[in-house]
């Protein structure tokens, strides 16, 4: 039974309930669960949008995303990469709106090159600072590096902070709206003020409850949570949104991330509630599996266990042949007779992750499982397209400059324009003035309704949006 003195302590945002599988999901530790044959299984993300307390991102999201973006939705949102969200829905009514937010995501640089993985998130983030065109922040927690680390030293992750630097710049960024921050750097001022307004809201046991800290985890660890979570506050980077408190506590973040850094949002967001702040919104990620195969994540510091950024053609083929875990028959007879199982083939799910056409990747898996393509087939596939990303990767990377980095960390006003052709439209109370100027003020009541009408048709729309889509594709 769950101690009821930290159940208490836990805030509103934040759900009680544990999970009553073997996997572990967090910020620093993520396995899935081992079954009595010693084998771990894959991460199960239905489990963690239960027990995370967040929504599943749904057909329905989908169509509401195109209509309000007039884009596709990514590839990650078609095939349930990104699969979760808090808050997406807001965030979808403000951009209608033409109101303002940001986006907000970060690494904590631990290795001198990133690897696939670590790109995914980073290629989203991308993406949607294109279709939104909002500002970005990307934050660096060379700090967390450091007090999470038995051995490191602050030289040494300070060393991986430029180099990860120049990796991120590497995915495409536009630097007129982007600002990327190193901890060690940026702290202080109207940053540090939103850190102890964190800090002062987080008690040791909420602390505790939602990280699983003991009595031998050191303060900075205990602290960290409420540097992670200032980030979401627009009121922090006064260079970017303005020094009216008044106007940038209220522009709320929506975060891309990998679902294992949500606890620290869930603990945010109830800090926002009770300053008055907008809360973050966020957007969650599955993760890459590892070479091993499903229930396991590829690490920074284990070599055999991902594809790294700076690996040659030749080094990524021989490690998708020796190490990529297949859902393959064990000979080529058995494969042709029972096929594969591209829920376990470490080469498949790469190509769920890095091949853009849904119609070839659903060719690939009909014949995989069918027996028509074999393991040795499919993996020359994966390390074609890896060794092309990875590619392009590369060679933009080799443009990045000293000045270029310069330029991204340069405390300048950022240039965005955010929704061009906005919905003007009454809002509900509580919502903001929502009224044009120059038209009379409408009451309450006016204002209420006008809002319920406009949620009523737009649910019905939806509906019958999603009704067409799931017609056409009887």
């Amino acid at each position: 039974m769950a101690d009821p003195s930290i159940a208490a302590a836990l805030p509103a945002d934040v759900p009680t309930t544990t999970t009553t599988t073997k996997q572990s999901v967090d910020p620093w530790n993520v396995s899935g669960e081992i079954g009595a044959d010693g084998i771990a299984k894959a991460i199960n993300y239905l489990t963690l949008i239960e027990e995370f307390g967040t929504k599943k991102i749904t057909e329905e999201d989908l169509v509401r995303f195109e209509k309000v973006t007039r884009r596709k939705p990514h590839r990650f949102m078609r095939r349930g990469i990104v699969f979760s969200h808090r808050d997406l829905n807001l965030i979808l009514d403000r951009h209608e709106r033409g109101e303002p937010f940001f986006l907000y995501t970060g690494r904590g640089p631990s290795s001198d090159s990133m690897h696939i993985g670590h790109t995914v998130p980073f290629e989203f983030t991308k993406w949607m600072q294109d279709v939104f065109d909002v500002p970005l922040i990307i934050m660096l927690t060379d700090d967390e590096k450091f007090i999470f680390s038995e051995k490191r030293t602050i030289e040494e992750v300070m060393s991986y902070t430029t180099e990860n630097t120049k990796d991120i710049v590497a995915v495409g960024f536009d630097p007129k709206k982007t600002f990327i921050f190193s901890d060690y750097e940026y702290m202080g001022g109207a940053f540090y003020k939103n850190v102890t307004r964190m800090s002062k809201m987080i008690t040791l046991n909420v602390a505790r409850a939602v990280f699983g800290f003991n009595d031998s985890s050191c303060i900075g660890k205990i602290h960290f949570g409420a540097v992670q979570g200032a980030t979401s506050f627009a009121n922090s980077f006064p260079h970017i949104f303005g020094d009216d408190e008044s106007k940038t506590t209220q522009i709320p973040a929506m975060i891309p991330c990998a679902i294992d850094q949500d606890p620290y949002f869930r603990l945010t967001r109830d800090v926002a509630a009770r300053l008055h702040f907008a809360k973050p919104a966020l957007i969650h990620a599955r993760f890459l599996d590892a070479l091993q195969g499903p229930g396991s994540k590829m690490s920074a510091s284990v070599d055999t266990s991902a594809i790294f950024m700076k690996d040659t053609p030749n080094q990524i083929k021989n490690k998708i042949n020796k190490y990529a875990f297949s859902g393959g028959q064990e000979t080529m007879e058995l494969q042709r007779e029972k096929g594969g199982d591209t829920e376990k083939d470490v080469a498949y799910q790469y190509l769920t992750f890095f091949l853009e056409d849904d119609e070839e990747l659903a060719k690939i898996k009909a014949d995989y499982t069918s027996g028509q393509l074999l393991t040795g087939e499919l993996k020359a596939k994966c390390i074609s397209e890896l060794q092309v990303y990875v590619k392009g990767f590369q060679e933009r990377r080799a443009a990045v400059t000293d000045e270029v980095v310069a330029d991204f960390f340069a405390r300048k006003k950022l240039q965005w324009v955010g929704n061009p052709t906005p919905i003007v439209t009454a809002k509900a109370p509580g919502e903001g003035e929502g009224v044009v100027e120059g038209e009379e003020k409408m009451s309450k009541s006016q204002l209420k309704k006008i809002a319920k009408e406009k949620m009523i048709a737009e649910r019905d729309a939806e509906r019958k949006a999603v009704k067409a889509v799931k017609a056409a594709g009887a």
